[in-house]
């Protein structure tokens, strides 16, 4: 199976970024791919605000993502944001939502582990999620992650032992010294320890563009990469824009599996 990832640099306006994904699906479409990943705040870049323009999945910005991903015979997933529960204890927040929509697949998951690290409080203006979500494109089963939850692995752990052979990280991943490193180290590593592909797509760096950072909003570092069950990075990005290609064999991960048996090894404690 080829896949894209799509690694871009949101604004502000919806608008724009609607019209940034349809040209780079449009790409990864043209380019062979059967499935393309957009980053964390596909919708709108952090440092913007949220409660405003969080819709449900059924607006319009996510019924543009659909209709682009019928029209192209294509399965898209692409960060967004959709409005909190009715019973959310903080009052006012957002949820941090995966959009995954294409032939065959319709869902979303919504981003469980917060990040509040690193002088960021994510959780004041978004509602954590609580389930993971696993979806089928062609027989394979991919799992759905956003940014800061790539350093728990229990996660990933449990999309793979829902039958994930692909775990699907989509980041806004925030600058500072080491940052860029961790993000390569953590994507390498829940590879290895559920023996899955991680497709790892990252925000572009805003500095590559000229850019200036305002604040702590985590805005990208870039970096998206295709890691092998084995923790090999098979294609990589570095801080710029662009769209990288890769094609998955799941003979890979069933290979991995049986010299690497972490999860049939794995003890609950």
């Amino acid at each position: 199976m080829r896949v894209a990832l799509a690694q871009v640099i949101t604004g502000r306006d919806l608008a724009d970024n609607l019209r940034l994904l349809e040209e780079y699906a449009r790409r990864a479409k043209e380019g062979g791919a059967e499935l393309v990943v957009f980053p964390e705040a596909m919708m709108r870049a952090f440092g913007n605000s949220l409660l405003d323009i969080a819709e449900p999945l059924d607006g319009p910005w996510a019924g543009r993502v659909r209709e682009l991903a019928e029209e192209l015979q294509l399965v898209i997933v692409a960060g967004m944001f959709t409005p909190g529960s009715a019973s959310d204890s903080g009052g006012g927040r957002v949820r941090n939502t995966l959009l995954a929509t294409g032939p065959g697949v319709e869902t979303s998951y919504d981003k469980i582990h917060l990040f509040d690290a690193f002088g960021f409080a994510e959780s004041d203006t978004v509602e954590a999620g609580t389930d993971p979500v696993t979806f089928d494109v062609g027989g394979v089963t991919f799992g759905l992650a956003t940014c800061y939850d790539i350093r728990f692995p229990a996660l990933f752990t449990a999309n793979a032992l829902r039958g994930a052979v692909v775990n699907i990280v989509a980041a806004s991943w925030g600058a500072g010294p080491g940052k860029a490193d961790q993000w390569q180290l953590l994507s390498r590593a829940r590879a290895v320890d559920t023996t899955t592909f991680v497709l790892a797509c990252g925000q572009g760096d805003p500095a590559t563009q000229g850019i200036e950072a305002k604040g702590t909003a985590p805005t990208g570092v870039g970096y998206s990469a295709v890691v092998s069950p084995f923790g090999q990075v098979l294609e990589a990005l570095d801080g710029e824009p662009g769209l990288l290609f890769a094609d998955l064999d799941p003979a890979v991960v069933e290979e991995a599996r049986q010299k690497l048996p972490v999860l049939a090894n794995r003890r609950d404690f």
